[in-house]
């Protein structure tokens, strides 16, 4: 039986198991980080079905993550629409907002490419969210960069059912699963990974 650790150790844990992580993925040299891109794009397509008409939010990705480009090209080419996040700053808080991919990007102030204008979408009015993560589990708990955006955009999820929700889908090296993470409490929890390797369907998500 597992004893939930205090909210201070558990952040200290998260800072050090993330830290370990990230320097696994960018010691990937770049010709492998764009296989694995393309591999990824295939088993997102294979395993999600991408259709046209599909409101899909994609990530832009920073240089040491998995390049979501061929997934972007490929859910373009099936018809579907796309949305980038954007993130706000309101009131001295945090927000994201998912915004239509379409014109000039900016890259913000933590080096993320983000569209400048377009309409944006509500968060749980998007049929498929691909999330950037640095570990995951198969229970759907994940393992970010600790900034928790996607987890206070999705917080809906966590409160109650509702007649319309996206799917979270993470993308992520296969060597980001752990045997367990443990959640704090505002993880929204994912439905599904899809790695370079193949795709998981989480338990819990």
């Amino acid at each position: 039986m597992r004893v939930a650790l205090p909210d201070s150790a558990l952040s200290a844990a998260r800072r050090q198991l993330r830290a370990t992580l990230d320097a696994r993925r960018r010691l990937v040299p770049a010709p492998a980080r764009a296989a694995a891109a393309r591999r990824l794009a295939h088993n997102v397509d294979r395993a999600l079905h991408l259709a046209a008409g599909q409101c899909i939010a994609i990530y832009s990705a920073l240089p040491h993550e998995l390049d979501t480009a061929p997934l972007i090209a490929l859910a373009l080419k099936r018809g579907c629409h796309i949305y980038l996040p954007r993130i706000d700053r309101v009131r001295r808080a945090r927000g994201m907002r998912f915004v239509e991919m379409r014109g000039l990007l900016r890259i913000n102030r933590l080096g993320i490419a983000e569209p400048e204008g377009g309409a944006s979408v509500g968060a749980r009015w998007l049929d498929l969210v691909f999330l950037p993560l640095t570990g995951f589990d198969r229970r759907g708990v994940r393992l970010g960069s600790g900034g928790g955006f996607y987890d206070r955009a999705f917080a809906f999820r966590r409160w109650r059912r509702v007649w319309h929700a996206p799917r979270l889908i993470g993308l992520g090296y296969a060597f980001q699963e752990l045997p367990h993470l443990d959640a704090a409490a505002h993880d929204v929890l994912m439905d599904a990974v899809v790695t370079d390797e193949g795709s998981v369907r989480c338990a819990t998500g």
